[in-house]
């Protein structure tokens, strides 16, 4: 079975990992999936050697090979939302205090924390937003399934 790997979307990442600046990559369809390199380009062409390996690996097996995630192509903007009273009254008064509407001051919010997901390394610092991801150091620097 051939695949192409270079299809899938790899995430990299720039962070500390046992005190060595590292490249990590990540691919969604593989979540055990995990690489680490001293460049991006070497992280990346790591992930993509690892998830030929892995197909490989499926079809020997038997497994099925997951298929590359699709985007949708269109997305509406608009989301609807629950959210208890007493949120409701927090969100509200705080994006009155900031002169804004609640819609604004959500998508200000949303945007803010998706940013700090994204931010490069030392451009926030670790743990300052409350649930922050941590990173995790690697045991070796390649795993695979």
């Amino acid at each position: 079975m051939t695949i192409d790997a270079q299809a899938y979307g790899v995430t990299i990442r720039r962070d500390t990992f046992e005190g060595e600046i590292l490249f990590e990559a990540r691919v969604r369809e593989f979540p055990d999936l995990v690489t680490y390199g001293d460049s991006h380009d070497e992280a990346y062409a790591l992930m993509v050697d690892a998830i030929e390996t892995t197909a490989e690996a499926f079809a020997e097996t038997g497994r099925t090979v997951p298929p590359v995630h699709q985007v949708p192509e269109e997305f509406s903007g608009r989301v609807t939302l629950r959210l208890p009273k007493t949120l409701h009254r927090a969100l509200a008064m705080a994006a009155d205090a900031e002169g804004v509407s609640l819609n604004q001051h959500l998508v200000n919010v949303l945007s803010y924390f998706s940013g700090y997901c994204a931010a490069p390394l030392g451009s926030v610092a670790q743990g300052e937003w409350p649930g922050a991801p941590q990173a995790q150091p690697p045991a070796d620097r390649r795993r695979s399934l």
